[in-house]
């Protein structure tokens, strides 16, 4: 009973999560799921008396069922374009170290940041790697959660209508992305449930970065290429992930103020202009060289988070392997890089 009672203020979160979805398609914004459970949950931290809790615990399993959804775009004939995607992708180590290296230079020298905060604030990696880093190097670590939080946001909140705009595919989620749960085939359900299992934990064991997304990722491509199964996660699953994902983004800002907020989506603001200037540069120059289709390089080189671009990428029916292999070099080229400076950041004192 205990435990049923500690459970309810999740529950809670996710119904406010909801609402917030529900409100958002009323409202024909994109991506409702997603950002509007982030809007939601948002502004019902603000209310301390609303029982809050994040449904964090959820988000590895979501994470682990995108993972698959992606690999369901994987397929033998993929195989023959990895040479083309190869053209694009070793761009992905020029343009990591542009964007860290102004990020770092805006933090450390206009916003007077310590070195190593503002080294992880600029790093376009993942949320919880880059805080994770910065915790165990000792770097201001509320500083870094904050920047990069809001950098999330500010991806997250622009692109989809840039997407909206450029490509004139409506998202706002009126449109079944995969096949509905009562038309997925049971046997297909149950191997793609056991592959996401399989995945996640063997990710885990080896210590992949982004490991919960990756592991049944690989694993769903494999079944998929192999013909083992037909089916993808049903569209509610998709939908579902986008609200728990969105919840647990949205619980960032519990307990900030709304001074605080303001103080650092100011802050970020000029480096998400860096973002946005770098980001264009190569999108216009991988455009130019090839012929892959412009909302699949942007989605590519946008420095969100994996799973949030890779969900973006599905709902707008891009080239799903493409985008997933850019962030994935992306994100190992972060987590193999961010040691190697860190040494040279540290005060002396503290080497």
């Amino acid at each position: 009973m205990q435990c049923f009672k500690s459970f309810l203020p999740v529950v809670a979160s996710l119904l406010i999560g909801l609402c917030g979805a529900m409100l958002f398609t009323l409202l024909k914004a994109p991506l409702p799921w997603l950002l509007g459970s982030i809007v939601a949950i948002g502004i019902a931290s603000r209310f301390p008396k609303i029982p809050l809790q994040s449904p964090k615990l959820f988000s590895a399993p979501a994470r682990a069922v995108l993972g698959i959804t992606v690999g369901s775009a994987f397929n033998p004939t993929m195989i023959h374009y990895l040479g083309d995607y190869l053209s694009s992708i070793v761009l992905i180590f020029p343009f990591v170290l542009l964007v860290t290296f102004c990020g770092m230079l805006y933090y450390w020298k206009w916003l007077k940041f310590d070195k190593m905060s503002a080294y992880f604030s600029s790093m376009p990696g993942g949320l919880l790697e880059m805080v994770t880093l910065a915790e165990a190097t000792g770097a201001n670590v509320y500083k870094v959660t904050m920047t990069q939080s809001v950098r999330l946001l500010c991806i997250v909140f622009t692109l989809p209508f840039m997407i909206q705009a450029l490509s004139h595919i409506s998202l706002d989620g009126t449109v079944s992305i995969t096949q509905p749960f009562l038309n997925s085939d049971p046997h297909d359900m149950l191997i793609l449930i056991v592959c996401a299992l399989l995945g996640w934990w063997g990710a885990l064991k080896l210590k992949i970065p982004g490991g919960t997304m990756l592991g049944p990722m690989v694993l769903g491509a494999m079944v998929y290429s192999l013909g083992i199964v037909d089916s993808r996660p049903p569209n509610e699953m998709i939908k579902l992930i986008q609200l728990i994902l969105g919840s647990t983004v949205g619980f960032v800002f519990v307990g900030v103020t709304c001074k605080e907020i303001t103080k650092v989506f100011v802050q970020t603001l000029g480096y998400f202009a860096i973002l946005v200037i770098l980001s264009a540069l190569f999108v216009f120059g991988v455009s130019w060289l090839t012929d892959f289709p412009l909302i699949s390089i942007i989605l590519a080189f946008s420095p969100g988070g994996q799973s949030e671009m890779n969900l973006i990428a599905i709902i707008v029916g891009a080239n799903l392997p493409y985008v997933a292999l850019h962030h994935i070099v992306r994100m190992f080229l972060v987590m193999s890089v961010a040691p190697i400076f860190i040494t040279y950041l540290r005060p002396k004192e503290k080497r």
